[in-house]
């Protein structure tokens, strides 16, 4: 028995071609490739290769997933390079059964008991999957190959236009890095051609047993001040309100879902002031350490066979959320929701036992508390409250009141990054009831900008256009912020359009009690408004700027009028698509590298062609400068 540690096998090009003067870039598209085992997993293929020359049989125990197959292929090739003719086969396991395993180690000595699974899996073999190895060989070419070739052309044709580029800087190309990249400069695009417009509309307060209810028009409103004026004249005409609905409710805020990659990268981002790339760096530390499960997985569903509450049972004696476990294993305990995603291999991010706070430094206290408030508020209930409503007809217009009552915050007693909270409680009114509101103003406001795009913005748009996988979402942040392509600030520090604010000061039209000079109102969108999320209160959130060089990469691809830029998704979505119809054998690894490579090849001759309007897009400031401030 033996191990490895991840790939061992490299691909690269033919040694002549691998010298960036070597060739034209376009001739990287066919040029020959070669593979090698890596320097550093060398001392592991000798290791297999001795282990081969003594064995019948090779039994592959990797993650039944892509890239477990593609890893036992290369296992398999080493093994035969000493014996060409052992059999090879591999075990069927998941890891969710083994995440099971490892809660029966912590309370039982039993062998049997630990691995049950393993000798179902060891006693029901099968062959490697080759068409998920297909899938994975095919992306790794076309990365290389496509990878390569716009890179070269790039930095060989843009760094002589551009002031201050070391020597060896690369200016890269990567069609999941352009793809992401693209989402922030579309977002920059978005805040810096804003046009901010007016708006007008009405509000009305009553006060009744000593509460003042705020009633929002139902058309929220309108861009045409004069039909706005004509709206609020009939209701001032109109004098009386008429109650048409009264309406007291539960309702309830969901409990989170089990934690997945994805989430874990955006809550973390949001939540403990780290960036994605550091929370997976720091998650896979616990994971090592085994305080944690396997932090890389699309899972958000337990499987019903874990036993969970033994997980809670060793969460009872911390000092700060001790007391909640100890609910739960009261009485508390309830399944968590299940999601719609399982990924067969691996079960959602969990505690897997507990230590202490002095046992770790200060980013796995965070990212580790973070884990096991999550996995409590899954095993917790939803909370629970009770809305009320209020809706009136006054002047033939339609306004509405509403509070909430929170009853039993439940999960929210652990899970503080879900807020939910009681709002001002409405008084009693009688359905066909009546009444003269206290005041009625018509207000005047401006859509607001979004903001700059955040990281956990990123990560939704990547996960949504598939670009990326929950494991490589944050290298492809972190790349373009090596490239210097974007720049990272804290909301709200610097001006420009950035700084525009949500604030606006309302116009008040009318008179007297029910009109006046009244507070401010704040534009929430409407045509061109914001859709990035409220920027005031944003309390120390990063946000994404792209670099001067990282706007003109983008407008310049862009430029050329290309059905299908490089900067937008599309591509890479569609050979995600395609991947996974090799892996359905409805096509070959051989097809798609060909059919890709000639959309490539096509994209990459017109680039050549239009070069000169890559060449025209201002790059003259330092690339280290935010095109917010180069505005």
């Amino acid at each position: 028995m033996t191990s490895v540690a991840g790939h061992l096998i490299s691909t690269e090009f033919e040694s002549r071609y691998r010298a960036w003067g070597s060739c034209n870039p376009a001739e990287l598209f066919d040029a020959g490739i070669t593979t090698f085992v890596q320097d550093d997993k060398k001392v592991i293929a000798k290791n297999i290769e001795t282990q081969a020359r003594y064995c019948s049989k090779l039994f592959i125990w990797t993650d039944c997933d892509r890239e477990g197959e593609h890893i036992g292929t290369q296992i398999r090739e080493i093994a035969r390079k000493s014996k060409p003719n052992i059999e090879v086969i591999r075990a069927k396991f998941s890891n969710i059964e083994r995440a099971q395993v490892d809660l029966d180690l912590w309370n039982t000595t039993s062998p049997l008991t630990c691995s049950r699974h393993i000798i179902q899996a060891a006693r029901r073999p099968i062959l490697l999957d080759e068409k998920q190895a297909n899938a994975v060989a095919a992306r790794i070419e076309l990365d290389l190959r496509t990878g390569s070739a716009f890179t070269r052309m790039q930095t060989q044709t843009l760094k002589s236009l551009m002031d201050h580029v070391q020597e060896n800087r690369l200016i890269s190309y990567g069609s999941c890095q352009f793809p992401t990249l693209g989402f922030v400069v579309d977002r920059y695009f978005r805040v810096k051609n804003f046009k901010p417009e007016t708006f007008w509309s009405i509000k009305v307060a009553h006060q009744k047993e000593g509460v003042t209810v705020n009633f929002n028009w139902q058309r929220v409103h309108l861009f045409d001040r004069m039909v706005v004026v004509i709206l609020y004249e009939r209701c001032l005409q109109a004098r009386t309100a008429k109650v048409t609905k009264m309406q007291r409710k539960p309702t309830s805020k969901w409990k989170p879902l089990p934690l997945t990659t994805v989430e874990l990268q955006k809550m973390g981002s949001r939540f403990l002031r780290m960036d994605s790339q550091r929370v997976m760096k720091v998650a896979e530390e616990l994971y090592q350490k085994g305080w944690i499960s396997y932090p890389r997985t699309e899972t958000d569903q337990f499987d019903r066979a874990m036993d969970l509450k033994a997980i809670v049972q060793r969460q009872t004696q911390d000092g700060n959320w001790g007391s909640f476990a100890q609910g739960l294993m009261n009485g508390g305990f309830n399944q968590p929701r299940n999601g719609r995603n399982n990924d067969k291999a691996h079960p959602p991010i969990h505690p897997v036992n507990y230590v202490t706070r002095d046992r770790l430094n200060d980013e796995e206290k965070k990212v580790y508390e973070f884990v096991v408030r999550r996995f409590l508020a899954c095993c917790s209930e939803d909370a629970k409250g009770e809305t009320t409503t209020v809706e009136i007809d006054y002047g033939g217009e339609s306004f509405h009141a509403t509070g909430l009552l929170v009853l039993q915050r439940n999960y929210l007693d652990v899970y503080w990054y879900d807020r939910w909270e009681s709002s001002q409680q409405l008084p009693q009114f009688a359905v066909g009831g009546t009444f003269i509101p206290f005041e009625a103003k018509m207000t005047e406001g401006k859509t607001t900008p979004p903001g700059y795009l955040t990281e956990p913005e990123l990560i939704a748009l990547m996960d949504a256009n598939g670009i990326g996988t929950d494991a490589t979402m944050a290298e492809h942040i972190a790349k373009i912020k090596d490239r210097e392509y974007i720049m990272t600030r804290t909301r709200g520090s610097s001006g420009g359009a950035a700084a525009a604010t949500d604030d606006a000061d309302d116009e008040v039209i009318g008179g007297g009690s029910r009109g006046g000079r009244g507070g401010r109102g704040r534009g929430r969108g409407g045509r061109g408004g914001a859709t990035g999320g409220g920027r005031g209160g944003s309390g120390g959130v990063q946000e994404l700027i792209p670099t001067t060089l990282g706007v003109a990469l983008m407008k310049g691809y862009d430029d050329m009028g290309f059905a299908t830029s490089l900067s937008k998704p599309f591509l890479r979505k569609e050979l995600e698509l395609k991947l996974k119809a090799i892996c359905a054998g409805t096509t070959t690894k051989s097809a798609v590298v060909q059919e890709s490579l000639e959309q490539y090849r096509e994209v990459f001759a017109r680039t050549s062609q239009q070069i000169g309007v890559l060449k025209a897009v201002n790059m003259l400031p330092s690339s280290h400068q935010s095109a917010a401030d180069a505005c």
